[in-house]
């Protein structure tokens, strides 16, 4: 095969398929609309403090007992972790005027979970430093794909400033929302009804919902036997867990109850302010001055989430391969987290579909 594999979207899926083909001598090209490589992976500093590192406004943990492809991966490549602190009571808040009730869980009952020191991007800056120079280009969003009469599949691509540029492409991998293909890349010839379908029946996972981060001085719950773990039903939060470094700082982490429609309405102030005032009802009164905020709604990252997404989900989706037919069988490949008939929506999906898209290559190259 002449023409290289092109991978459309750097997130955790596309960086490890890329990095994957290019350890077994397979050329490929990864193409990212985003300035930046990670997806939907989002570590941040606090801008004022960056020393106390990074916070994850994207996934954030993984359970090694029972996720072997990111733990190994996570050994591999020399990462440090985080067990996360679950230690002390549980809060349940039924109401804003009503008692917060303290519950003590059975020894046992939460899963060991680890997240990464420096944030998950850690391991998505790990992952880019096994790729050869020049392999990823940003600012570089992908519209169209198309096969000729003899085969030959050109991938078209439009560069932030507006310049459009074609390539040749030996078979595509997308490692992107499988909601984002069907809607906003076009193909020639046109994907089968069944395929289009299959790719918009997959909710993109987190698209839907937003994260906030508020940290302090030190993590102060846990002195009064908290672990900082809360589950609400009068929001604005629905579930908060403690985020806190290991450089004695303190930091919780919450997914809200608010629907993407409310928090648009709501705007990013008014949900801030929401957000200190549950915490206070909830900590008391230190809990009142964080050193920082940090807010991400992915319901409005246009390259994450379309309007389907908006919907709240009501149970887990059933994730697992497109229907793939016709025309399009072999020359095209899925990966990405939704794609995964394991672990779907989590990190350990998202490699796990990496490694199937590049057997998948292999089989085309050398079958």
């Amino acid at each position: 095969m002449k023409d290289p594999i092109i991978i459309v979207g750097a997130g955790l899926s596309g960086l490890r398929a890329a990095s994957l083909l290019t350890s077994q001598g397979i050329e490929c090209r990864v193409l990212e609309a985003r300035s930046r490589i990670g997806g939907r992976v989002l570590s941040r500093a606090v801008e004022v403090s960056p020393e106390i590192g990074r916070f994850d406004l994207g996934p954030t943990w993984f359970w090694p007992d029972h996720e072997p492809v990111i733990s190994n991966l996570v050994t591999e490549l020399g990462l440090q972790t985080i067990i996360q602190h679950t230690d002390g009571a549980v809060l349940l808040e039924q109401s804003k005027n009503g008692p917060v009730q303290r519950h003590l869980l059975p020894e046992g009952a939460v899963q060991k979970s680890v997240r990464l020191v420096g944030g998950v991007q850690s391991l998505i800056e790990a992952v880019f430093a096994t790729l050869p120079s020049g392999v990823i280009e940003l600012d570089t969003r992908v519209i169209g794909v198309s096969e000729d009469e003899e085969g030959r599949i050109t991938v078209e691509a439009e560069r932030s400033d507006g310049h459009l540029k074609k390539i040749s492409a030996g078979a595509v991998i997308f490692a992107l929302p499988p909601r984002i293909v069907a809607e906003h890349i076009d193909f020639s010839p046109a994907l089968p009804r069944e395929l289009a379908a299959s790719l918009k029946n997959k909710p993109t996972w987190m698209a839907g919902q937003a994260k906030v981060l508020a940290v302090y001085e030190h993590p102060f719950w846990r002195e009064d036997g908290l672990s900082g773990q809360v589950m609400s039903w009068a929001g604005p939060l629905q579930e908060i867990h403690d985020a806190s470094p290991e450089t004695g700082h303190g930091a919780f982490f919450g997914f809200f109850g608010l629907s993407a429609a409310d928090r648009r309405e709501l705007g990013e102030e008014k949900i801030l302010e929401l957000v200190v005032r549950q915490l206070e009802r909830l900590f008391g009164p230190a809990a009142a001055k964080p050193i920082s905020l940090l807010y991400k709604d992915w319901s409005s990252d246009a390259e994450t989430a379309v309007e389907e997404d908006l919907q709240p989900l009501n149970s887990f989706p059933d994730y697992g391969l497109p229907v793939k037919s016709g025309t399009w069988e072999k020359k095209i490949i899925f990966a990405g987290t939704e794609t995964s008939p394991e672990f779907g929506g989590h990190l350990e999906g998202a490699l796990r579909s990496a490694e199937r898209a590049v057997d998948e290559v292999k089989k085309l190259i050398r079958p």
